[in-house]
C-alpha cells in the first residue's frame, strides 16, 4: 500500500515537474521566437538612444568679410520631471529668477506626470514624463548660474539621516533633473544695418525621423532666399545607454557629424551701406517723407554696394518688424515720372528716329493729344532733344515717343527690363507694370514717355540707368559674391552677368551728353553736381496714384545718376515718397545723391575727373560704423 502511494506521489510530482518544464519551454519559445521582434524593439527602446545634432547656420558677410549675421552657441534648458518628484515648487522658486520665467508656470512644467496607454495586446503601459523644455537660446553664463543654483539647492532636511534611496533621489535632482542641450541663436552685430537685405529668422520645430528638433529658418531677405545654403544638414549618433541613461561610447552604432551651413558673402559694402543709411536718415528728418530709398550699384558689374529702405527694422528685435518696414526697393511699384524719359529718348536715338540736335515744339506748356491736354512745369517753346532731357519737358518727351512709335517704345522698355523681374536673389520682388501695346489707350504713346501709365520698382529704374552708364549693356543685379565653407574655402563663386545690349555706342554717347546737362547750371538738378566729378543723371517728380486717380499734392520724387560720367564707377538712386519740404526730385533728392556720392568716392578712393580737380585732397577712408 505504501509503495502504491509513493508511486502515485512520484508520478504526481513528475507530472507537475513536466508541466512546469513544458510551461517554461512554451514561455521561452514565446519570448525568444514568437515575440522576439516585439521584445527586441522594447529592449532597444530602453537602452538605445538617438542623439541629434543641429548644424550651425552659416554666416552672412559683406564684401570685405565683415559679419552681418552669425550664429552663436547657446543652451536649451530642459528638465526630467521624474527626477524632480515632489520638489517642483522648490526647484521652480530657485531657478525661475535666473531664467526670468514665471514661477507658477515653471512649477507646472516640472511636476511629474504619468500617462497610461494600452499596447496592442491590451496590456496597460505606464509612461513617465522624462523630458520637458524650459527655456531656449540661453547664454552660457546663465546656464552656469542655473548649474550653481541647482548644486547648492537645499531641501530643509539633514540628508545624512536619510535612507540611501532618498539620498540618491536628492543627488539625482541636483545633478540630472535640470540639464542643457546645445542650441544656437541668430545674432546681427550691426543691428539695423542692411536689415532688409539680410532679412531675419525664426525658430521652427522640425520633425526629423520622428524627432522634434528646433531649427532656425529664414523669414526675409537673404536669410529666406538662401535658406537652404545657410541651413546645413543635421547629424546624429545611435548608441547604447546604461540604467542612468549615460552613453556607452564603446557601443555606438552610428556617428554622423552635422554638416554646417555655408556662409554667404554679399556684394554689399558695410561702409557704403552706412553712408547711404545715414544720408537717408538725415533726409528723412529734414523732408519727413513716408519713406525714402537709396541704392548704390557698380554699373560695369551690376554689383550692389548698398540697398536701403527707411523706415527699416532691427532683426535682433522682432518687435521692430512692422508693416511699412519692408524692402520698398524691390517690392513697391510706382509711376517713375521723368526718370523714364531716358528710355524713350535713348530708344529714339538708338533707332535713328531722332538726333540730339532735332528741335521739338513744346507748345508753351500745353499740348492737346488724343482728347487729353499734356502739361509742362514751365512754358517751353522750341527745345532740342538734348534740352528735353536738360529741362525734363513732358511735352517734348511725348513728341519723341510719338515719333518712335508704340511698338518700338514698348520693345525698348521691355529690353531695359520693365515689366519683368531683375532676378535679384531676394524674396518679394515685383514685376512692375508694362502693358503690351494691344492694351494701350490712344494717349498711352504720349503718357508713357513722361513716366505715366507704367509702374516700376526702384531697382528696375536704377537697372535701366546703370545700363546707359555701361555703354548700353544691361547687367544682372548682383547681390551675392560667393558661397564659402566655415574654413573660408570657396564653394561657389558668382560672376557678373551681361543680360543684353539695349542701345548701341552712338546712342550711348548721345544720351550721356544729354544726361550730363541735368546736374549742370540750367538743368533740373544742379544740387546733385559734385566738386571733383562730372555727374550724369535724371530727375523724376511723379504725382502719386491712389485708388486709380492722381492724388493732389502727393509726389514720388527721385534722382538717379552716375559718376564719373565718362568712366562710371557708381550709379546711385535716391527716391522719396511724399516729401513735405518741397517735392521736385532735383531739389530734394539731388543733395542726398551728392552727399552719398562724395562720401562714397572718398571711401572708395575713386580717381577724380582731372578737369574738375580742386585743391581739396581726397583723404579717403570714410569713417566706418563702430560695430563693423
Amino acid at each position: 500500500m505504501t509503495n502504491k502511494q509513493q508511486l502515485r506521489r512520484g508520478l504526481l510530482l513528475l507530472g507537475l515537474l513536466g508541466a512546469a518544464f513544458a510551461g517554461l519551454v512554451y514561455r521561452l519559445v514565446d519570448l525568444q521566437v514568437l515575440r522576439h521582434v516585439e521584445l527586441a524593439k522594447l529592449a532597444g527602446n530602453n537602452t538605445q538612444r538617438e542623439f541629434w545634432q543641429a548644424p550651425r547656420r552659416g554666416d552672412i558677410l559683406d564684401a570685405n568679410g565683415n559679419v552681418l549675421a552669425t550664429s552663436v552657441a547657446v543652451k536649451r534648458i530642459c528638465a526630467d520631471p521624474s527626477l524632480v518628484g515632489n520638489q517642483s515648487s522648490l526647484v521652480a522658486r530657485a531657478i525661475a529668477p535666473v531664467l526670468k520665467l514665471n514661477e507658477a508656470d515653471l512649477a507646472q512644467k516640472l511636476t511629474p506626470r504619468v500617462t497610461i496607454k494600452r499596447n496592442r495586446n491590451g496590456q496597460s503601459v505606464t509612461n513617465e514624463l522624462k523630458y520637458v523644455r524650459l527655456a531656449a537660446r540661453v547664454p552660457e553664463e546663465i546656464w552656469q548660474r542655473v548649474v550653481a543654483t541647482m548644486t547648492n539647492l537645499t531641501f530643509g532636511v539633514d540628508e545624512k539621516l536619510l535612507t540611501r534611496t532618498n539620498r540618491t533621489f536628492f543627488r539625482n535632482l541636483r545633478q540630472r533633473a535640470i540639464f542643457a542641450e546645445p542650441d544656437q541663436k541668430r545674432v546681427y552685430p550691426n543691428d539695423a544695418l542692411a536689415s532688409q537685405v539680410i532679412g531675419f529668422t525664426a525658430v521652427e520645430e522640425t520633425n526629423v525621423s520622428g524627432h522634434l528638433l528646433s531649427q532656425i529658418t529664414g523669414r526675409d531677405g537673404i536669410e529666406l532666399s538662401m535658406d537652404k545654403q545657410l541651413d546645413g544638414v543635421f547629424g546624429w549618433r545611435t548608441t547604447e545607454t546604461d540604467r542612468a541613461q549615460r552613453e556607452l561610447v564603446a557601443l555606438r552604432d552610428e556617428d554622423v557629424h552635422a554638416r554646417d551651413g555655408l556662409s554667404i558673402v554679399l556684394t554689399i559694402d558695410s561702409a557704403v551701406q552706412h553712408i547711404v543709411e545715414t544720408a537717408l536718415a538725415d533726409a528723412l528728418q529734414k523732408h519727413t517723407p513716408k519713406s525714402i530709398t537709396g541704392i548704390v550699384m557698380r554699373p560695369r558689374t551690376g554689383e550692389i554696394l548698398a540697398m536701403v529702405s527707411l523706415p527699416n527694422y532691427d532683426p535682433n528685435d522682432p518687435n521692430t518688424i512692422k508693416p511699412g518696414t519692408h524692402n520698398r526697393v524691390i517690392a513697391d511699384v510706382v509711376e517713375p515720372g521723368s526718370t523714364f524719359k531716358i528710355v524713350v529718348v535713348s530708344g529714339a536715338l538708338d533707332s535713328g528716329k531722332v538726333k540730339l540736335t532735332d528741335q521739338f515744339d513744346c507748345e508753351h506748356g500745353h499740348f492737346a493729344f488724343a482728347g487729353r491736354v499734356l502739361h509742362d512745369h514751365e512754358a517751353y517753346g522750341m527745345l532740342s532733344t538734348e534740352n528735353i532731357i536738360t529741362k525734363s519737358s513732358n511735352i517734348g518727351a511725348a513728341k519723341i515717343g510719338i515719333k518712335l512709335g508704340e511698338q518700338s517704345l514698348y520693345d525698348y522698355s521691355w529690353s531695359y527690363g520693365f515689366g519683368r523681374k531683375t532676378g535679384i536673389p531676394l524674396p518679394g520682388e515685383a514685376r512692375g507694370i508694362m502693358y503690351p501695346v494691344k492694351q494701350w489707350s490712344k494717349v498711352s504713346i504720349a503718357q508713357i514717355p513722361m513716366g505715366h501709365g507704367v509702374a516700376v520698382t526702384r531697382l528696375q529704374m536704377l537697372y535701366a540707368m546703370a545700363a546707359i552708364a555701361n555703354h548700353g549693356w544691361l547687367m544682372r543685379p548682383m547681390l551675392v559674391s560667393r558661397l564659402q565653407a566655415r574654413d573660408g574655402s570657396v564653394v561657389q563663386r558668382y560672376a557678373p552677368e551681361r543680360v543684353r545690349q539695349v542701345i548701341g555706342e552712338k546712342a550711348y554717347l548721345d544720351i550721356l551728353q544729354a544726361l550730363k546737362t541735368v546736374p549742370a547750371k540750367g538743368g533740373t538738378a544742379p544740387d546733385a553736381a559734385m566738386k571733383n566729378y562730372v555727374v550724369a543723371g535724371k530727375t523724376g517728380t511723379a504725382q502719386k496714384v491712389e485708388n486709380g486717380t492722381y492724388a493732389h499734392g502727393k509726389y514720388i520724387s527721385s534722382f538717379i545718376g552716375f559718376f564719373p560720367a565718362d568712366n562710371p564707377e557708381l550709379c546711385i538712386s535716391v527716391v522719396m515718397d511724399e516729401p513735405k519740404e518741397g517735392y521736385y526730385g532735383g531739389k530734394v533728392c539731388g543733395p542726398v545723391f551728392r552727399d552719398i556720392a562724395e562720401r562714397s568716392a572718398s571711401y572708395l578712393n575713386i580717381p577724380m575727373d582731372p578737369k574738375l580737380m580742386t585743391n581739396t585732397p581726397n583723404m579717403g577712408g570714410e569713417n566706418l560704423p563702430r560695430k563693423i
